[in-house]
């Protein structure tokens, strides 16, 4: 029979975090469908995976540096050098409110299990204190504590291991059970719950993470009959848990019927501030929305909120410290703020194997996309699309790798905070920082399925590289520029994001910003018309480059309504 510890140590650790990353894979879409508090943004499930594989990172990152380093010792770290590697890499890496208080958990047992950083391992008493810290530590550190939720489940297996005797897997096992209890009592507590009937989403995942430790230290899954002698568990079995779902049928009501309003988004961010910084943090965001949980210490804290001002949230925490790896999600109209909408798992469909995904700002180039095989998202002028759109285009892509182009700079942190989601789902992506439609188009050109994924993406990013982008618009007010003073209504012809030219003509200011763009050589110029500009505007700008730059060819399409009146491309 396969050895299993009777303390818990720095390999135990390392264990756990990888038994609980495979656990909430197998558990990640199930969960994701039962999410309905407090948001029902369908994404607990991968929240929680995200974070454990953060923490998994970082342990395999502390055995790693310690055989580098060699010798019999080194090779084995400790057991506070692994619990702090699991607390670490969980609060760097958590998302959204239950992984940023799953972070806390691990924090709070971190801080118990390396309180006598010499010892090598803790008994079943040490883990019965260390589970009870997780709960209490990260009770304060929600602003407002809610019961039926993963507050309640950590809280009822920490009650549970806390009156029991024994090695650390009989305490492990005394607070899945204690978990699993409060998993099935949390519809009676939350009202919400009980109308969609399923139970809370984060304490479903926190329960998953639990057998995960019951199987680290007894080598069983629970529920799971003694093994045969000369066997273990059955390895990728997922942990016994009690069911989703809480008698829901189809007469029952649900609570997606509801219209209800809240906070339009969740800001997250990683904060580097002092103790008394962060107190006075808490209070401001707390006034400023709900969801409000900060847990960190030790001068790293990880900031989670809900607020209809997100920049306000992220100037508060300018005036705390210093925040980074800002993350801030809009909340999308009907499932999203549904307190209470069930998400049923996503159908099974068969995958391509690559596709490109695109921002694009018009109807015109929406349809050119998507002739060339992409699948356009649709950016009207004024509404960007938020990280959830993204996500969704590319679920709808269904392929197993992913290109995507976000054609604005001011998209490149809704892309990326995209990306990462679905690379959590095993959608590989590679994310091209394209500042434009034209080097979008550019980069889609060059595109091909065929050839092996880096390949591709190396083409696609020299291609929208080499591509030098321009916009003629029409200034909405009287502003300084890098070009002077310009007066509203006057045309504006900008040269990589910057203000070039100021005229008072489309045709004059549009070949102002061609000669400058070919001064420096070029040999394909992409104009794209908005549908209030005349074809004369693009007939005048063609004879231009065929009379003024020899062997500069000249591509023109219509984009649609698409904010500027002119975009182009010179290559």
């Amino acid at each position: 029979m396969a050895q299993v510890p009777q303390t818990f140590d720095a390999p135990a650790v390392r264990t756990w975090c990888g038994l609980a990353l495979r656990a909430l894979g197998h558990a990640r879409e199930e969960i994701d469908a039962i999410n309905v508090y407090p948001v029902a943004d369908g994404d607990t499930g991968t929240n929680l995976y995200l974070t454990v594989e953060s923490a998994v990172a970082a342990v395999e990152a502390v055995f790693a540096a310690h055989e580098v380093d060699g010798g019999s010792d080194s090779g084995k770290p400790t057991l506070a050098d692994a619990a702090r590697a699991m607390a670490h890499g969980a609060l760097i890496g958590a998302r959204g409110n239950s992984g940023t208080i799953l972070a806390q958990l691990l924090r709070g047992m971190a801080q118990v299990l390396a309180a006598d950083g010499e010892c090598a391992h803790t008994d079943g008493r040490g883990l019965c204190l260390a589970l009870r810290h997780a709960a209490d530590s990260a009770r304060q550190a929600v602003a407002h504590p809610v019961e039926g939720t993963v507050l309640s489940v950590a809280s009822a297996a920490a009650d549970a291991a806390t009156g029991t005797e024994g090695d650390c897997g009989t305490v492990a096992r005394a607070a899945y059970e204690g978990a699993c209890a409060a998993l099935a009592a949390t519809p009676g507590q939350l009202a919400v719950l009980e109308s969609a009937g399923v139970v809370d989403a984060g304490g479903r995942g926190l329960v998953a993470v639990l057998a995960a430790l019951v199987e680290t230290l007894t080598g069983q899954l629970p529920g799971e009959p003694a093994s045969p002698p000369g066997t273990g568990p059955v390895a990728g079995t997922p942990p016994t848990v009690p069911h989703a779902r809480v008698g829901h049928t189809e007469d029952a009501p649900c609570a997606c019927d509801r219209s209800t309003s809240g906070p339009a988004f969740e800001v997250i961010y990683l904060l580097d501030a002092e103790d008394a910084a962060v107190a006075r943090l808490r209070e401001r965001l707390d006034a400023l929305g709900d969801s409000l949980v900060v847990v960190g210490g030790d001068g790293l804290w990880n900031v989670h909120v809900h607020v209809d001002d997100a920049g306000a949230a992220v100037e508060a925490g300018v005036e705390a410290g210093r925040p980074h790896r800002i993350r801030i999600t809009h909340f999308g109209t009907g499932d999203a703020r549904a307190t209470g909408a069930v998400r049923e798992p996503r159908e099974r469909v068969q995958r391509v194997q690559r596709a490109v995904v695109a921002v694009v700002p018009g109807e015109g180039l929406a349809g050119l996309y998507t002739e060339a095989g992409a699948t356009a998202v649709l950016a009207r002028p004024g509404e960007p699309p938020a990280s959830g759109e993204l996500v969704e285009a590319v679920r709808r892509a269904h392929a197993r790798e992913v290109v995507l182009l976000p054609n604005d700079d001011e998209l490149r942190h809704t892309a990326a905070a995209a990306a990462e989601q679905v690379r959590g789902e095993g959608v590989r992506v590679a994310l091209i920082p394209t500042r434009s439609a034209v080097q979008g188009i550019a980069a889609l050109a060059v595109h091909e399925s065929g050839r092996r994924f880096d390949e591709d993406v190396v083409a696609m990013t020299s291609a929208a590289g080499a591509t030098r982008h321009a916009e003629v618009t029409v200034a909405e007010h009287r502003s300084w520029t890098t070009a002077g003073i310009c007066q509203a209504g006057d045309v504006l012809g900008l040269v990589d994001g910057d203000v070039a030219v100021i005229g008072q003509d489309v045709t004059a200011t549009a070949e102002d910003v061609l000669d400058r763009m070919l001064a420096a050589g070029g040999e394909l110029v992409t104009l794209v018309l908005d549908d209030e500009v005349p074809d004369s505007v693009a007939d005048r700008l063609q004879a231009r480059v065929r009379e003024s730059y020899l062997a500069v060819d000249t591509v023109v399409y219509r984009g649609g309504r698409q904010g500027a009146l002119l975009l182009i491309g010179v290559e």
